[in-house]
């Protein structure tokens, strides 16, 4: 009688489990842009994730394929939705609900032209003034890789004349290189305008500034920005464990610095870079975990699980 009374327990507890699990998806798919921020705290979800028992794949799109895709059902996370610089390709896609905008993960952020200090010193404080210095610009201005949500303001401008831009070309590049080129033309006291962002460690290497003016195209304080976490339409109700982290999940300027300082200036890679910031802080671990569960069913162990990341390094 005993034996079978623990075998009763057991098959309640193996169905309870199961029908939890059951509930949930187990593969997960992120979208990311080929920006470094994007995809360092998409390696800190994912990384979660995975030590959750999920399966995660993630892919890169440009900004307006990433939407496309979530409207399609191919990508479920977003978690670089810019604002309000991406807001003319992602609120159609939020306002017809093929997409949620679930949250705000970090804020504080900052993302519009700079300029190094040198070039701001000597008048161009403004994007009323980049057309004065036409030619020390070589008729330049460096954006990001094709279908940034920033290069398409910078087309627009330029497109309708805005500050008198006409006569400048957009040059159309990924992070990596662009900002080589700010490196090298700084190194050589040379001009340059370009799209810069916070965070991002560019900001403690370079000496730059942000130009006022731009509100209209790229929202108030010199581009200030919310960064939002996006989903497809129902995956919430597909995932409601993972929705439930995302509810949780919300990340700080000097965290994100942080490991993006260790993927571009100490070459570690994405994963391990998030890995070993979660090791050495369980306490945010512990709140990005509240609520949520094993994708099997069984209460997150969120300090063991921040201890099991220093664990992995060593792999």
């Amino acid at each position: 009688m005993r034996t079978i009374l623990i075998l009763a327990v057991f098959a309640l507890i193996v169905v309870g489990h199961s029908a939890y699990a059951d509930e949930q998806c187990d593969a997960v798919r992120f979208g990311v842009v080929d920006w470094t921020d994007v995809k360092a705290t998409t390696a800190v979800a994912a990384e979660l994730l995975r030590v959750l028992g999920y399966e995660v794949e993630i892919t890169k799109h440009s900004v307006p394929d990433t939407y496309e895709a979530m409207a399609n059902n191919e990508v479920d996370i977003f978690l670089g939705n810019w604002m309000p610089s991406m807001a003319p390709v992602a609120d159609p896609f939020v306002q017809n609900k093929q997409v949620e905008r679930v949250r705000p993960n970090l804020k504080g952020a900052k993302y519009t032209l700079a300029v190094p200090q040198y070039v701001y010193d000597a008048g161009v404080t403004s994007f009323a003034d980049i057309a004065t210095f036409q030619e020390q610009f070589e008729g330049r201005i460096y954006g990001l890789e094709k279908g940034n949500d920033g290069n398409q303001l910078i087309l627009d401008m330029i497109e309708s004349n805005a500050f008198g831009l006409k006569p400048f070309n957009l040059i159309e590049t990924s992070e990596r290189l662009m900002l080589a080129q700010v490196k090298g033309k700084i190194r050589d006291q040379r001009w340059i305008v370009f799209l810069a962002w916070a965070p991002h460690p560019m900001n403690e290497r370079f000496d730059l500034v942000y130009l006022e003016g731009g509100d209209d195209y790229f929202g108030p304080n010199k581009g200030g920005a919310t960064v939002y976490t996006n989903t497809r339409a129902g995956f919430a109700s597909d995932c409601p464990n993972v929705a439930q982290f995302l509810q949780n999940l919300e990340f700080s300027v000097a965290m994100e610095g942080q490991v993006m300082d260790m993927i571009l200036n100490q070459f570690v890679p994405h994963d391990r870079a998030a890995r070993h910031w979660m090791y050495q802080n369980p306490d945010r671990v512990e709140s990005w975990l509240k609520g949520v569960r094993h994708q099997n069913g069984a209460k997150a162990n969120a300090k063991a699980i921040a201890r099991s990341m220093q664990l992995s390094l060593s792999e």
